[in-house]
Formats: structure tokens, sequence, C-alpha cells
């Protein structure tokens, strides 16, 4: 027996308005993701397009207001805990004018798939996004890496290893600092080669065995 066209009603959205698109650049610390991402927004702007620039308000170590690149170009932002309150907080009116959205250092935000889902899928925004791939011990970082398959595209920087001048496509940290998000510049991150990134871990770990052995030989005898 048929079914009747009433059961058969789906509630599909509409879908008219223009495709979004999102783009994805990753990479070490000091390959230029920064510098990429404002290169697009800019050119996007330069179109005559009504762009935004967006970072995480953890990010506080050049400037809060700004967008900076290591080399100190710097761009205007919104510094924000979260993306998915950014449309309320910047005015339902303005943000259906938008046409592109910039993202920087999005491996700090956890709602960056709902985000880029709705921007690009439901808004028709164009959405490019800037972070790091993996943290310093080559984990996945954040969920930078849950939105490449929502992306048209995908770029993979890489810098230059501080140690030997090859490219660098993983970042070391100088610290002993363990914690996954430790904000900071060339002060505790370089970027490196596999060669080098893999030296350093077996030269760390050597360091911490024999810490640890020293530490050993210093503990009192006790009597039994």
């Amino acid at each position: 027996m048929a079914a009747s066209s009433s059961s058969l009603t789906v509630d599909i959205k509409d879908f008219s308005h223009s495709s979004g698109e999102i783009h994805v650049i990753v990479g070490p610390m000091f390959a230029g993701k920064t510098t990429a991402l404002l290169r697009r927004i800019k050119s996007e702007r330069n179109a005559g397009r009504n762009v935004v620039m967006l970072k995480s308000s953890k990010d506080t170590r050049y400037a809060t207001d700004s967008v900076v690149t290591h080399d100190g170009i710097k761009f205007p932002c919104w510094a924000i805990p979260d993306l998915l309150s950014f449309r309320e907080k910047f005015g339902k009116d303005a943000y259906e004018k938008l046409d592109a959205i910039g993202i920087d250092e999005a491996q700090f935000f956890e709602d960056i798939y709902e985000f880029c889902c709705k921007a690009a899928d439901e808004d028709g925004k164009t959405i490019i996004v800037a972070g790091l791939d993996g943290d310093y011990l080559r984990r996945s970082f954040g969920s930078v890496l849950h939105i490449i398959p929502l992306a048209d595209s995908v770029t993979k920087l890489t810098a230059r290893c501080e140690l030997c001048g090859k490219r660098a496509f993983f970042t070391l940290r100088k610290t002993e600092h363990k914690e996954t998000e430790l904000i900071g510049g060339a002060d505790v991150y370089m970027p490196v080669c596999r060669l080098d990134y893999m030296n350093s871990q077996v030269a760390e770990k050597s360091v911490l065995q024999s810490l640890a052995v020293k530490a050993d030989s210093l503990e009192p005898a006790t009597d039994v």
C-alpha cells in the first residue's frame, strides 16, 4: 500500500543563498599561517567583500584587539572565547552582511566544527581557518583536524628547522612545561625537522633518566 503524501513530508531548510566555502591552513609554529590567512582575508576585502577576523581570547601574545604575525603585521579582530556566540555578539544584521570570516589560532576553539558547518553550509559564508594541526608531542591539537572533511581546500605550510635549516613540519617546546595549551612564541617553541625532533626527544629522555638516577643516589639511606 502506498504511503500517503503527508507521511513523506520532510522538513527541508532553504539553501537558496550563495554557497559557502571552508579553507584550512595548518602547519607548525612559525610557518606563516597567520600571514597566509591575512593575505586571503585582505584579498577578499580588496574584492569588495565584507570581512571580519576572529581569534581566541586566550591569545594575548602581541595584542588583544588584533591578529599579529610574527613579523609584526597587524589586522583588527574580535577576540572571543568561543565561536558559536559570535553572531549574537556581532549583531544579526551585521553578521548577515558578512561575506568572509577569518579565524586565527583555530586550535583553541572547541566549537570550530559546529561553527564552520553552520557558517558555510547554512549561512553561505567563506571561512578561512588557520591553526596548528599538532601539538609539541605531535598529537592532534584541538578540533582543527576535525574540519578537514568539511574543507574546500587544505594548505599544509612548513617552517625552517631552527637547528639545521631544513623544512620543519613539527613544533618543539623549549621548556619543561607539560600542559598542552601553553601560549608563547620563540621563547617557548621552535620549528624543527623530523630528525631534529626525534634527536631532541631522545636527548630529553636521556637527561630525565640521568636526573632520576642522580635523585635516587642522593636519597638518604634508611636503617632497617
